[in-house]
């Protein structure tokens, strides 16, 4: 069979079309179908006629008076050229719809396709390890080191080399989907098992994981210039995906030399890969100097957040840059948007009592199916505000007598060091501590009370699944073992919480926000409202 090519006998009209996300999933959330009717919306203001490519009929996207013309069809290369030698187009903007979108890119430019904005080359040279490598050593910025590879044996050689623990992930993916970090060698060959089952054509990027400080940046580029609207500082450490982590914006323990150096390197890079429009930077922060995790040249999960909280809208700036259009002439400047006098906190929100079997223990692979947004004038009202509103509980023993008062800690070796700190916080807010053998044995020998609890294996009648069922405990502190596989004890006891309505939290430093939330003292009937009009 001919391969298909863009018709160009007809004269392009005033059209063009704009690719959506397809079906929605864990990972493909609804920021990719506010982004996509955001430009929809900027594409018609400028004068064009817009038809729009999705396959979802909860979206906002596939709505009859959304675009000029909706292609109910599925996103696959075929079915898209089919809608383009119809419509003709001046071009295609891929940059709205996600992963999905941005994959159609290489073979749409293979057809002779115009892609509207970054090009279909820059968009391989962000995703291409090798590509992407050579241009942050060119550019001098840091990045952990790391190989690609195709069969089990060089994955095995590679994490050696590069040293344990290492990231595990496929390219050209969203959500973190198929997403791990190794430990042992044993890790890696029960891994590569499931991938090269799966048959991915595209090779497995192994990197050195390192546990550092996490930020973001979205970035508007017009092939001169760089706004950037704010830097957002993730709560939890580098090892849990961006969209299952707690975001705040502005980063509050960044000093101005820091900040300086990440609105340097962002704008480096997005005008060395060629931006025309939005990217998205994702960066760590490990022994004081800054590395580079990733750059996507398309909308990501925070778009829709960073536009609410600063004002700034970043769909329809990024789309009229995309069409020639310069950020000076549309009003704004380059490098960093101005400091609020407010914070913004970005809440995850989880399904897990409605996913029988998953793991609830948060890693590199996306879990959280929404996300809700706190906004006040402290840090701490903020996350507050954020966390009430993802529908975790705050008890205070204090100030709810009928409520349970117990905290049970089950976390992994490597946590324990940390351990004494938080479970003094939660002690001192007046919790009885719970905690597994290693857990209570590290507890107690920094002189605070616990209480020692069996794991199944070890009493069969009374031990942390009994302890659930008793309504004693409030929260459950969880970074044991994390596994594939839903009958390991560790994934059935974070399961049974979930089912008892036990708030269960899988990082330490979710762990101790929680705890920061408490000890301010703050309840609902203290909360500020904000005008997000007038901030």
């Amino acid at each position: 069979m001919s391969k298909t090519t863009l018709d160009t006998t007809k004269k392009s009209n005033n059209t063009i079309i704009v690719l959506g996300s397809g079906p929605i999933r864990i990972g493909q959330g609804i920021e990719f179908d506010y982004a996509s009717v955001q430009c929809v919306r900027a594409l018609k203001n400028l004068g064009y006629q817009v038809a729009i490519i999705n396959n979802n009929p909860e979206t906002v996207s596939t709505d009859f008076d959304t675009a000029d013309r909706l292609y109910f069809e599925p996103l696959t290369g075929q079915d898209v050229m089919n809608v383009i030698n119809t419509e003709k187009p001046l071009g295609v903007v891929a940059a709205f719809g996600g992963q999905t979108a941005i994959n159609l890119t290489k073979y749409l430019d293979q057809q002779g396709v115009p892609i509207l904005g970054t090009s279909a080359d820059s968009i391989d040279l962000a995703e291409d390890r090798e590509r992407f490598e050579e241009l942050c050593d060119r550019l001098g910025i840091k990045r952990p080191k790391g190989v690609t590879v195709f069969t089990e044996a060089e994955s095995l050689e590679a994490a050696a080399r590069i040293t344990y623990p290492v990231l595990l992930r496929p390219s050209y993916v969203l959500g973190g989907q198929n997403m791990i970090i190794a430990n042992t060698p044993a890790d890696v060959k029960e891994y590569m098992a499931i991938i090269l089952r799966q048959k991915i054509e595209n090779p497995v990027l192994i990197d050195k994981y390192m546990e550092g400080i996490e930020l973001e940046v979205d970035g508007i580029c017009d092939g001169e210039d760089v706004l950037i609207p704010g830097i957002m500082q993730h709560i939890e450490r580098t090892g849990i995906h961006s969209g299952d982590s707690i975001a705040v914006y502005p980063s509050w323990s960044i000093d101005e030399e820091m900040k300086a150096k990440i609105v340097r390197q962002s704008t480096d890079l997005a005008l060395a890969l060629g931006t025309k429009g939005i990217v998205n930077i994702q960066y760590l922060i490990w022994q004081n100097d800054l590395y580079i995790i990733e750059a996507n040249p398309r909308s990501s999960r925070t778009v829709p957040y960073i536009s609410k909280v600063t004002g700034i809208p970043m769909v329809e700036l990024a789309t009229r840059a995309m069409m020639g259009e310069h950020l000076r002439d549309m009003g704004y400047g380059t490098g960093l948007y101005r400091t609020p006098n407010y914070f913004a906190v970005k809440v995850p929100v989880f399904s897990f009592e409605k996913l029988m079997d998953v793991d609830t223990a948060l890693g590199p692979e996306m879990k959280s199916t929404g996300e809700v947004l706190g906004i006040a004038p402290t840090r701490e009202e903020a996350l507050f505000k954020g966390m009430i509103g993802a529908g975790i509980k705050m008890i205070h023993p204090s100030k709810e007598k009928d409520a349970p008062n117990g905290v049970l800690f089950s976390v992994k070796k490597m946590d324990l060091p940390e351990l004494p700190g938080l479970a003094k916080h939660f002690h001192d807010l007046g919790f009885t501590l719970y905690g597994t053998s290693g857990n209570a044995d590290t507890i107690e020998r920094s002189s605070i009370p616990v209480n020692h609890v069996a794991k199944v294996h070890e009493n069969a009648d009374e031990n942390i699944i009994t302890l659930l069922d008793s309504g004693k405990i409030a929260y459950v502190i969880s970074t044991s073992a994390k596994g594939r596989n839903p009958d390991s004890e560790s994934v059935k006891f974070r399961r049974h919480a979930v089912e008892r309505d036990i708030e269960c939290l899988t990082a330490l430093d979710t762990a101790m926000a929680l705890a920061e939330c408490l000890e301010s003292g703050l309840t609902e009937d203290d909360i500020c409202l904000v005008d997000i009009t007038k901030i």
